[in-house]
């Protein structure tokens, strides 16, 4: 695992932004695992810029994300697929029909997460996975548990997990209470795995999580088995950690 901690939120976006491009310039076919949140919006921007520049295509590019709200469809601003949109996909060359976001309807749960399953297999795996943590360890919608779950599945959502979100709804009683996400399984087999963390209030559970015991009670730290992890934390993120 490689560690880099950064002087602020913009360096730690530039820096993951770097590790993304980086995978597409080395190929252009890659498969991006992408994840939402407030932390990756910046270097999703830093991305937006290197294609406005001439400095970067996705028009190979296939992406799969972690999660989505069970319950929302794509139009809705809270969505991920929204999300997406909103902040990458209309602002570079990336082919839609080649970016995949978990659904959040259907009634045949198994169905639906095993179909998504299906799709980054026939795509030949993830290359490079995008990821944030959640205040409580979390990695996609991996919530702590006495398990690490293998494959892409429905949750049910913390309380604690609901609550850090309810500050992009206009309030708590709107935050969806289950989500699918990639499974722990799913995450571990990509190739490369760049997590982002910036604020205050990610400095203990990131230490918790690459300097503490694995457990699934911090989902996060199983990333210590994986063989190439680069974590970019911005200094407040990175402020507890001993190395």
């Amino acid at each position: 695992m490689r560690v880099i901690v950064t002087k602020s939120y913009d360096e730690m976006s530039r820096v993951a932004a770097d590790e993304l491009a980086a995978c597409v310039r080395d190929n252009p076919a890659c498969v991006l695992g992408l994840a939402t949140g407030t932390t990756p919006i910046g270097l999703y921007a830093d991305l937006v810029s290197d294609f406005e520049a001439g400095r970067l295509s996705f028009a190979g590019v296939t992406s799969f994300n972690l999660d989505e709200y069970v319950g929302l469809e794509g139009t809705h601003p809270q969505s991920y697929r929204y999300f997406m949109n909103k902040n990458l996909f209309d602002h570079v060359d990336i082919d839609i029909a080649h970016t995949h976001v978990p659904s959040g309807l259907g009634d045949d749960d198994g169905k639906v997460s095993s179909e998504y399953e299906l799709a980054i297999r026939q795509a030949g795996g993830v290359d490079l996975q995008l990821l944030g943590i959640g205040p409580n360890g979390h990695i996609g919608f991996n919530e702590p548990t006495d398990h690490f779950p293998v494959a892409t599945h429905r949750v049910e959502l913390t309380e604690s997990t609901r609550v850090a979100n309810s500050r992009l709804f206009d309030s708590l009683d709107e935050v969806p209470r289950y989500a699918r996400t990639m499974g722990i399984g799913t995450i571990m087999r990509a190739r490369k795995i760049v997590l982002v963390a910036s604020g205050e209030n990610k400095a203990q559970i990131l230490r918790d999580a690459i300097e503490g015991p694995v457990t699934p009670m911090v989902p996060a730290s199983i990333l210590q088995f994986h063989p190439n992890v680069v974590v970019v934390a911005d200094d407040k993120a990175g402020a507890l950690l001993s190395r």
